[in-house]
């Protein structure tokens, strides 16, 4: 499935050497605040004690997406990456400057847009560019965690490009309650792995500003689904077992056909059925009530959660 020149011998972050056997927090410079304040983005580096497959686990990469951070933080406070195979980089939290102004982007700029990057463009490039030249150089393959955004909560979900017969392989290992193939859009992290032949999954859970522990916790037992698969974390670390992923082969939005106060009905996830109600859109003087039916039998594998919407807004991912 994957070369079996592994990379984890020694890996080389930032002039920082990892050998075999050793762990290390490395911290990137990236930039100062107006007041001075440096900025570094931590990178926690777990190397076994044998070679084996080299993974990024990468959160935050969008400032707003605290679901993902908070995946990523709590595998780190439960000691889940006491690795003996290969090796395992995490950064908890890349867009730090999105984070702390509540923001998907950077400075106006969405970093998973901004790749490859350049050493000398603007925040969000330079820290594309870093990400590639000093981080990912170093692995395998790699998971990135997201969430939806705008009020819209993603069912939990892996998301691999299609061309990528390893990203589809690592989606079945993560066993994620959906999974389908997505285009990778230009100038995306995703996208420029692709390029290096480096296989990336998208894990999608929850939604932006706001914590969900059925998503976060899916994406810790996928991940460790992964890390048990190669033999880097111990067999005897409990997983709970998912039933089969579901495949999804189309996806479609339902929106809004008039605008008003949007009152769901379904549960994020469920099983829908053609003709089902949905919800309700009804204005604010109660004088109309509009019922969202379900155009044919799928599934709900996102939701928005924004009780306003006008014509057109998005109200229900459904995949075939």
């Amino acid at each position: 499935m994957f070369d079996t020149k592994f990379k984890n011998e020694e890996i080389s972050i930032r002039s920082e050497k990892i050998g075999l056997g050793e762990s290390k927090l490395i911290k990137i410079p990236v930039d100062r605040l107006p007041t001075g304040t440096l900025i570094e983005i931590p990178v926690y580096v777990f190397n076994g004690k044998e070679l084996g497959p080299t993974v990024l686990l990468q959160g935050g990469l969008h400032g707003d997406e605290t679901n993902s951070i908070e995946l990523v933080r709590r595998m780190l406070i439960d000691k889940s990456y006491k690795i003996h195979k290969g090796c395992v980089i995490v950064v908890p939290l890349l867009n730090i400057f999105g984070f702390l102004s509540f923001s998907r982007e950077l400075h106006g700029k969405d970093v998973n847009r901004s790749f490859p990057g350049s050493r000398r463009g603007s925040l969000a490039s330079r820290l594309a560019y870093y990400l590639m030249k000093e981080i990912t150089k170093n692995v395998d393959f790699a998971i990135d965690y997201h969430t939806g955004g705008a009020q819209r909560s993603n069912f939990p979900q892996i998301r691999y490009t299609p061309q990528d017969e390893r990203g589809k392989q690592l989606a079945d290992i993560f066993n994620s309650p959906f999974v389908f193939p997505s285009k990778a859009i230009p100038k995306s992290f995703r996208n420029e792995c692709f390029k290096h032949d480096i296989p990336v999954i998208v894990y999608e859970g929850g939604e932006s500003l706001r914590l969900d522990e059925h998503a976060i916790n899916e994406g810790i037992y996928g991940t460790l689904r992964i890390l048990r698969h190669f033999k880097m974390i111990s067999d005897t670390v409990e997983i709970p077992e998912n039933n089969t992923s579901i495949s999804i082969e189309k996806r479609s939005w339902i929106r809004a056909k008039a605008a008003g106060i949007f009152n769901s009905k379904v549960e994020n996830g469920a099983t829908i059925l053609k003709g089902d109600v949905l919800g309700f859109i009804m204005d604010t003087y109660g004088e109309t009530k509009f019922a969202v039916k379900a155009p044919k039998d799928g599934y709900i594998i996102a939701k928005n959660n924004f009780p306003v919407v006008n014509l057109g807004d998005a109200l229900f991912h459904v995949g075939y």
